[in-house]
């Protein structure tokens, strides 16, 4: 009798775990998967400079942007940000952005944050993103480091400023059927 009760409670265990196997939650085909850019990514570090919000950061509002933060940081208004400051900053950043948060960090050990290190993350990423080297981010750009779409259905600045410059009339290159050629080359 023992024996079979103790046979039991080792089968117990095991039985429980024979059960079909679930696979985890994320595989699971009714879980939509997690969208890892639902901050924006990358682009959004830079998106808060867009200051007349047309969908393009330029690298002027940038920097008007970014003088405008760290005179708004630094409230002693002595150029410099101490190491309170600076822990204030990243835990607004974290809160705000979580694990796409860029912190500000005293990278020559000197004690004081100053505007050079405060700006360096958003002024290396500008410059990473800006593909065609215009100084300003259009739309696309930002898109390609996680941006969301414009939902307004505003149109890419570019495409704006090459109908803008474009006569009117005219066909580009491949657009619209080829012209029709009379004898000997000339038009009909």
């Amino acid at each position: 009798m023992r024996h079979l009760l103790l046979i039991l409670l080792c089968a117990l265990p095991l039985a429980a775990c024979g059960g079909p196997r679930q696979p985890p939650p994320w595989m699971r085909a009714s879980e939509k998967p997690r969208d890892e850019n639902y901050h924006g990514g990358n682009a959004a570090i830079l998106l808060k400079y867009d200051a007349n919000h047309d969908g393009t950061v330029t690298r002027d509002e940038l920097i008007k942007g970014l003088k405008a933060e760290f005179a708004a940081h630094d409230t002693r208004h002595n150029g410099c940000l101490d190491a309170e400051q600076a822990a204030e900053i990243n835990q607004a950043r974290v809160d705000a952005d979580q694990s796409t948060a860029t912190p500000v960090v005293d990278w020559n050990q000197d004690g004081c944050i100053d505007y050079t290190e405060f700006s360096a993350a958003p002024y290396s990423l500008f410059d990473q993103l800006d593909a065609d080297h215009d100084g300003k981010l259009t739309p696309k750009e930002l898109q390609r480091a996680g941006a969301k779409p414009r939902e307004d259905g505003a149109q890419d600045q570019q495409e704006q400023d090459r109908q803008q410059d474009e006569p009117r009339g005219r066909r580009r290159r491949g657009e619209g059927p080829p012209p029709e050629v009379g004898p000997a080359g000339g038009a009909p």
